[in-house]
């Protein structure tokens, strides 16, 4: 921990001969004579043009004009560019190459279940056919290479075929979260220039309807340069449709050839723009490429999860999170089946997604401590009579986890057999910095290392290794990989001042991270969440993972706050199982579990209960806002946050200068 050691836990979780003989990172280890995980982690990080070419050599990747070199870094490391030369649409190897083959065309290629039970699956023939009228039906209406599109869309099957058909007449893709309001909507539009949206009329969610049409059109009215707008038809809806701007899915693309020509993009053409919220000013719109984000998530998904062509692979997820694309291309690129849900995973009940689990045999299933926090709360009875012996491994990325949730997840729903790949990175990463894999043994939140071909290291505050120390640092990298952004959209000062601006050519990420004796990471927050008590740096996770030991508390948060004499005091939150708890004894409780836990000076100075924590759609609680609020600072950037509303408590808290209790 920040101001300790690292976690002292112990190995649960040792691979059978059975992962590590059908896993792929065995067999990419053996192809190039490689005898252990270590020996692949340094070649991989001191070799990348070798382990760029390898990495595309495995996952099969074609090229319709080879490529003369594979990354060029004659612009410095910050702005690498890779497969010089080539000829690359990402979405020829997603589909087209499965087609030759009658037995993977015939496989399924994504599966879909909306909230209200419809479920609809699509064959990779089949989905290559709606892709193709799609892409036509794209041209029709006007768009060309370059052109920048948005989608604000549920998570249905039409929305994957979106993503795909723009990449292949080689548009620009702006995911967006379905649950943005229109200040949100317009200001990526805008800043990206797009010239189209895909949207729907409304979704559902939690069976109650939510517009979707009326929220675009608010926001359209701020943006002059989108031209066309394609709107499926979700819930029957009466959406108002604009003449000559607005054309229904069903209208347009239904009826156009399903055959339709690549767009030839270049290898490092763009493939999509990703925007992430920063601390402070507008979202940041990180640029990613046809041979970058796409190859990354496939590399971390074969490597890491060891998805195999044929396996079901569902992450708990919205396409305006990265986790979305790369659920979709990841799973393409390996001939796997996506599963994807257009729902609430505890609606109508606690049940519903050990249910999908069951019902789509689904082998690899991604979701986040959070969720996992609100379902303990259920006990064991919603996945005690399921069948889920067709999951063979959880992930699980969006926040760092803490001990007690890890261990019920592992220990309860997969009985201490089932592995949990902890999975870290970010946007500008297309995946993952840190990862478990199938090779390597277990212990409770931590990772296996860092994920094959990232120059990881944990560094002191004058830019040294601390690996070797074993103690608490910045999360660094030092050389490129082929799914790093390439850079922010319009904007490379801001690239260069957020990720390269502190250490001369090293990538700064932001999270703080430590090794154990055993090799074993550990990410212990954001840096710019770090509390310092008294001259004591202390990670806001030590605090929760405390709080949440507790059998009343659902989730916490830890912040600091001004203090005249310690310079940093300690205030928390914390979210009640049991709302009717009395709140005074509880408190005290918890007061005195953190000081035994921590250490008497690290007590906190006040806990508050509140219903619920400000968090986005991939549940990352936002420490930052929380901060904000109850310091009566501005908030900044809040359009990814799902539940805004969760500011109130923490607001008539600051206005009642008391404890809130619930």
């Amino acid at each position: 921990m920040l101001h300790g050691s690292t976690p002292k836990e112990g190995i649960v979780w040792t691979p059978t001969p059975e992962y590590i003989e059908r896993s792929n990172l065995k067999a990419f280890m053996d192809h190039h004579g490689l005898g252990s995980v270590d020996e692949l982690a340094a070649r991989s990080a001191n070799d990348v043009a070798w382990f760029t070419q390898a990495v595309l050599e495995y996952l099969d990747i074609q090229f319709h004009h080879p490529y003369t070199q594979v990354v060029n870094l004659d612009q410095g490391i910050q702005f690498p560019t890779w497969c010089v030369g080539g000829g690359l649409n990402i979405v020829s190897n997603c589909l087209d190459k499965w087609l030759s083959d009658p037995e993977s065309a015939a496989r399924p290629a994504i599966v879909s279940e909306l909230e209200e039970g419809t479920v609809e699956a699509l064959t990779y023939s089949e989905l290559a056919a709606e892709v193709n009228r799609c892409a036509n039906g794209l041209r029709s209406l006007g768009f060309v290479k370059g052109d920048v599109v948005g989608l604000f869309m549920p998570m249905t099957i039409h929305v994957a075929i979106a993503l795909l058909a723009l990449a292949r007449i080689g548009a620009i893709a702006l995911p967006l979260f379905s649950g943005f309001g229109a200040g949100a909507i317009a200001s990526r539009l805008n800043d990206a220039g797009a010239k189209g949206l895909f949207t729907a009329d409304a979704q559902y969610r939690r069976g109650s309807v939510v517009a979707m049409k009326v929220t675009a059109d608010e926001a359209l009215q701020s943006v002059a340069s989108v031209h066309t707008v394609v709107v499926c038809r979700r819930v029957n809806d009466e959406a108002p449709m604009r003449a000559g701007r607005d054309h229904w899915w069903h209208d347009v693309f239904p009826t156009q050839d399903p055959t339709a020509a690549y767009e030839p993009t270049s290898a490092e053409d763009l493939l999509m723009i990703l925007y992430t919220s920063g601390t402070t000013g507008a979202p940041k719109g990180a640029v990613h490429t046809h041979c970058g984000f796409p190859v990354k998530a496939a590399q971390d998904m074969a490597f890491g999860t060891d998805v195999h062509a044929g396996d079901v692979v569902y992450w708990m997820t919205d396409m305006g999170w990265m986790m979305g694309p790369w659920l979709i291309f990841g799973t393409l690129l390996l001939g796997a089946t996506c599963m994807i849900y257009d729902g609430a995973p505890d609606h109508p009940g606690p049940e519903r997604l050990w249910r999908l689990v069951e019902d789509h045999g689904i082998h690899v299933l991604g979701l986040s401590p959070t969720l996992v926090r609100s379902l303990i709360a259920y006990g064991d009875a919603p996945f005690a009579d399921r069948d889920l012996s067709s999951l063979r491994l959880f992930a699980s990325t969006g926040e760092p986890w803490n001990p007690d949730p890890w261990r019920w997840l592992f220990e309860r729903v997969g009985g201490g057999t089932r592995p949990i790949i902890n999975y870290s990175g970010g946007t500008e990463i297309s995946g993952g910095i840190v990862m478990g894999n199938p090779l390597q043994p277990l212990k409770p939140t931590a990772f296996a290392g860092p994920c094959p071909g990232i120059a990881a290291d944990v560094v002191d505050e004058a830019g040294q290794s601390l690996l070797a120390a074993g103690s608490v640092g910045e999360l660094v990298i030092r050389a490129p990989w082929i799914g790093m952004t390439r850079g922010f959209w319009n904007d490379r000062e801001r690239y260069l001042q957020t990720y390269w601006s502190r250490w001369d050519g090293i990538w700064v990420h932001g999270d703080w991270a430590a090794v154990d004796e055993d090799g074993m990471w550990y990410l212990l927050g954001r840096s710019d969440d770090t509390i310092n008590v008294a001259g004591k740096r202390v990670g806001p996770t030590e605090f929760e993972s405390a709080l949440v030991s507790h059998e009343s508390v659902a989730e916490a948060a830890a912040i600091g706050a001004p203090d005249e004499i310690k310079g940093t005091r300690v205030v928390c939150f914390c979210v009640l199982y049991d709302h009717t708890a009395k709140a005074e004894i509880l408190r005290d409780e918890l007061l005195s579990l953190v000081a035994r836990e921590l250490g008497k000076p690290l007590k906190p100075s006040a806990i508050f209960f509140v219903r619920d924590l400000p968090k986005t759609r991939n549940a990352k609680v936002m420490r930052r806002i929380i901060r904000s609020a109850y310091l009566g600072e501005p908030y900044g950037d809040t359009s990814s946050l799902v539940n805004p509303e969760a500011l109130e408590d923490i607001v008539q808290m600051r206005a009642d200068a008391r404890p809130y209790t619930g």
